[in-house]
């Protein structure tokens, strides 16, 4: 119902009826109330912070906390119907607000918090992205495979995993692959105070650029969750956002064929549609340095053995 009366989520209604879409909206939307309350005065503090740098609250950065006033009081209503009515009113106002954020902040195709770069109008073009590396365990396979096929891809790298990597960094920025910005840490930049964005971003950028002997344009958020400040402090670092616009569970998926197999549903349908493909897999875990990777590595050599002949593979630097 929310994604049919409030035109930001319009886009998302035909998402809402996969499995994708039915797990982002329950997870974001049925907990959001809890998720509001325990974060309300973090929120306070985070709008304070944004005042430091802008002058101002970030704009829609407040819609998570605000709950719009709604009463139904008048002669016609007993006491016992207004306040059901109020508590619904309220109950229905603040899903709308929980739903509106969760989807700004966390949803890949969303403007509502700021423009990033995912995929031009160039239907015969790929970019292979890789998050959460670099990883000892598996990154050095992945761009053996890259090598062999002779495709360039791009790798938002994790600052602390690349500070205990340096060499692996230094292998991918050699074989000519893009570097991008993963934050230091993975954490959840829609819930981290702007004095704490900052330092993430400006802490793994100035690491790569030290490690790689090259200047880092791109970056992408942890989860792709943001809000303004996010992209804001990003852009100031002389960086461009970037998001997706295909992906699937590969992280949890065990089963090579599966994830190149649904990768390439969303590569085709998007090529029907005009559009160039953004896909990310991941070469490593937020969780832990090491993560078993070789399902989503062996996807990535699958998908590039069945586009290689009819599609162009780029890094984001052919996208602006």
């Amino acid at each position: 119902m929310l994604l049919a009366i409030w035109p930001p989520l319009r886009g998302a209604s035909k998402l809402a009826d996969t499995s994708d879409g039915r797990r982002f909206i329950s997870s974001w939307v049925g907990n959001a109330g809890g998720r509001l309350d325990r974060q309300e005065q973090g929120k306070k503090a985070q709008a304070a912070e944004d005042r430091l740098y802008f002058g101002r609250a970030a704009p829609v950065f407040a819609c998570g906390s605000f709950v719009p006033h709604c009463t139904l009081e008048g002669r016609m209503l007993s006491p016992l119907a207004t306040g059901n009515y109020a508590g619904l009113g309220a109950a229905a106002a603040l899903g709308l607000a929980a739903g509106g954020c969760a989807y700004a902040a966390l949803w890949p195709g969303s403007k509502l918090f700021g423009e990033s770069l995912a995929a031009p109008s160039r239907p015969r073009e790929l970019a292979l992205t890789f998050d959460d590396g670099p990883n000892p365990a598996w990154t050095p396979r992945l761009l053996d495979i890259l090598a062999t096929h002779q495709v360039r891809a791009t790798f938002f790298l994790v600052g602390s995993y690349a500070q205990a990597e340096p060499d692996l960094v230094r292998r991918i920025a050699a074989a000519g692959h893009l570097i991008g910005n993963h934050s230091w840490s993975h954490p959840n930049l829609a819930l981290t105070a702007a004095s704490k964005v900052r330092e993430e971003l400006t802490r793994t950028s100035q690491t790569l650029e030290q490690i790689a002997g090259v200047p880092v344009r791109y970056f992408r958020p942890p989860f792709g969750a943001r809000r303004p400040i996010v992209f804001m402090l990003a852009r100031r670092l002389g960086m461009v956002p970037v998001l997706w616009n295909a992906m699937t569970t590969d992280w949890s998926e065990l089963s090579a064929d599966v994830i190149a197999e649904r990768l390439a549903e969303k590569v085709d349908h998007l090529k029907m549609r005009g559009l160039a493909a953004n896909i990310v897999l991941h070469d490593g875990g937020h969780l832990k340095v090491g993560a078993d990777r070789g399902p989503s590595v062996a996807a990535a050599g699958q998908l590039i053995a069945h586009y290689k002949n009819t599609n162009r593979f780029v890094t984001l630097e052919a996208w602006g």
